[in-house]
């Protein structure tokens, strides 16, 4: 019962959150006494060999530039044809955007068992039993996957990347013909130092900063911290800032190192998009606030008076 790994690849490099994949990946085939591949889909600049420090054996790649933009069709056959030739019994995939995309068409098209949004390595003790959060993380679910080819998708930031020694064999391969109903015409990508959903530290806000043109101050902590942006709904509803900034249960969902959350007052849609956060910070002038309750460290004050001097701060450390 072989595994293998989706590896995710973005401008010719291999996304963060694909080498917990690979880690978690590896973790589950030692617990099955067999091997760890790994796919990667389109070109890439990165040297794959290196990704064997993870732990992964071999690597399948599939380097024809016409899958260098992500179409869930092809990728889902690409990947469908792979686990058959290499009789592969359980497949690994991030629980992101390409993920969820992929993961149903695949447990359809190989009658597989998939359960999305894991969170802790299987028991296989007496099966196959996966742990995920549900509830928005209110409760936890221990699910048991019977089918003979098991599919799951792993949140991310949800194990740590584990780092050995030892090289990937590159094993590469030929894109079969197929047709797609999809053709894409246009790419248009977003703009922004760091990727919202592979950041590590998020720095958001809400409408306790009344206005866009206040948002310098939050792009200012953001930048001396590298971090990603982002915003509550009604932020992004107002048109304060751009759609794809919003996070919460109607918007992205993340789960950074550091989560800062400035002038949001915490309702419960937001606290489900960020609740996996490990180290969530508020900054809030009220101090019921509804958010001091999941924080874990809380700041009571003027967010407009706190944030010049937490910018100073962190700058200052830095240099030192």
């Amino acid at each position: 019962m072989s595994v293998l790994i989706f590896i995710e690849v973005a401008n010719g490099h291999v996304k963060n959150s694909s080498l917990e994949v690979i880690s978690y990946g590896v973790k589950i085939a030692e617990k099955l006494n067999t091997t760890a591949h790994g796919i990667i889909l389109g070109t890439v600049t990165d040297d794959l060999t290196a990704l064997g420090k993870y732990g992964v054996t071999a690597i399948h790649h599939f380097s024809s530039e016409s899958l260098n933009h992500f179409d869930d069709q092809t990728y889902s056959k690409t990947i469908a044809a792979l686990m058959d030739k290499t009789e592969s019994k359980v497949l690994v995939l991030s629980n992101n955007i390409a993920g969820k995309a992929i993961a149903p068409r695949l447990s359809a098209r190989l009658k597989a068992g998939l359960v999305s949004g894991v969170i802790e390595i299987p028991d296989v003790n007496n099966g196959f039993v996966v742990k995920k959060a549900v509830f928005s993380g209110k409760a936890f679910a221990h699910i048991s996957i019977k089918t003979e080819i098991k599919i799951v998708t792993l949140n991310p930031n949800a194990y740590q990347v584990v780092v050995k020694e030892g090289t990937a064999e590159i094993i590469q391969h030929e894109v079969p013909a197929m047709n797609s109903a999809v053709k894409i015409i246009a790419v248009n990508k977003l703009s922004g130092e760091v990727s919202l959903t592979e950041a590590k530290i998020v720095v958001s806000a809400g409408r306790g900063l009344k206005g866009p043109e206040n948002w310098g101050l939050v792009e200012d902590l953001a930048k001396v911290l590298h971090a990603a942006t982002a915003c509550s709904r009604p932020v992004a509803d107002a048109n304060w800032r751009p759609h794809n900034e919003h996070v919460g249960q109607t918007g992205t969902t993340i789960a950074p190192t550091l989560y800062i959350a400035i002038g949001i007052s915490g309702a419960i849609q937001h606290l489900a998009g960020i609740n996996r956060s490990k180290v969530i910070v508020v900054i809030n002038k009220d101090p019921e606030a509804p958010f001091f309750k999941a924080a874990d460290y809380g700041i009571i004050g003027d967010a407009f008076e706190i944030l010049p001097k937490l910018t100073q701060a962190f700058q200052q450390l830095k240099s030192n």
